[in-house]
């Protein structure tokens, strides 16, 4: 099944990288930015590169997020945590009735990723919290933006999904296989999205240490079918 994806923020490196892997899997792709001319530049230049790196990819767009969440079925937010609840509060009205997956981690620098506070528990809590009237789904975090903007790679690795809406989370789990090497995992409800953000934070501090592009893989279940 194709959708209209448009992602929130998706200028940085894991916006263009779920981008590239989208485009690839079919789905009409709009990159929002907080300036359409932003969101243009970046689509335009993934189309160029996917030209010649995966020509069956579909066409990719830019725009600014307003637009760009507005024909869109499916929204993903990649926006930096800085700016996920202004944002977010700005798109509210735009993203009723629509499937939300919120990808941000709550994390910032100092020596190293360290994680921010959320009073809601998790960026995916707060998001649940900020937009009631959408289906709020966590999903996307623990996987390599640099992997993802190699079309040639297979990645090795799982995308844990939290959210209590079993349709959404049914078309999120289809959505994260179609990425080659991508398995997608029931995590349960969003109140574990926490646990999910806080294992990217993790993943980042051991990928500075090993000059690295690690994953996290669940072993010893049959994804397919959750208890």
């Amino acid at each position: 099944m194709s959708h209209r994806i448009a992602l929130v923020g998706g200028t940085g490196p894991e916006g263009r990288g779920l981008a590239t892997r989208f485009a690839m899997a079919g789905h009409h792709v709009t990159i929002g930015s907080r300036g359409a001319e932003r969101g243009t530049e970046v689509a335009a230049e993934l189309a160029q590169s996917l030209k010649t790196t995966a020509p069956g990819a579909t066409t990719i767009e830019g725009t600014d997020n307003a637009t760009a969440v507005a024909d869109a079925d499916l929204v993903v937010v990649v926006v930096p945590y800085a700016a996920h609840q202004p944002t977010l509060e700005g798109l509210r009205d735009a993203l009723a009735g629509k499937i939300v997956v919120d990808a941000v981690v709550p994390v910032y620098f100092e020596r190293g990723p360290r994680p921010v506070e959320v009073e809601a528990g998790s960026a995916t809590e707060e998001a649940a919290q900020l937009l009631p009237d959408s289906r709020v789904i966590g999903a996307f975090h623990n996987l390599s933006a640099e992997e993802l903007l190699e079309p040639d790679v297979s990645l090795d690795a799982d995308v844990l999904i939290t959210g209590r809406d079993a349709e959404a989370k049914q078309l999120v789990t289809a959505l994260a296989n179609e990425i080659a090497g991508v398995q997608a995992i029931d995590a349960g409800p969003l109140r574990y999205s926490r646990f999910v953000e806080d294992i990217t934070i993790l993943l980042i501090g051991i990928n500075g240490r090993y000059k690295t592009h690690s994953g996290i893989k669940i072993t010893g279940i049959n994804p397919g079918a959750p208890e």
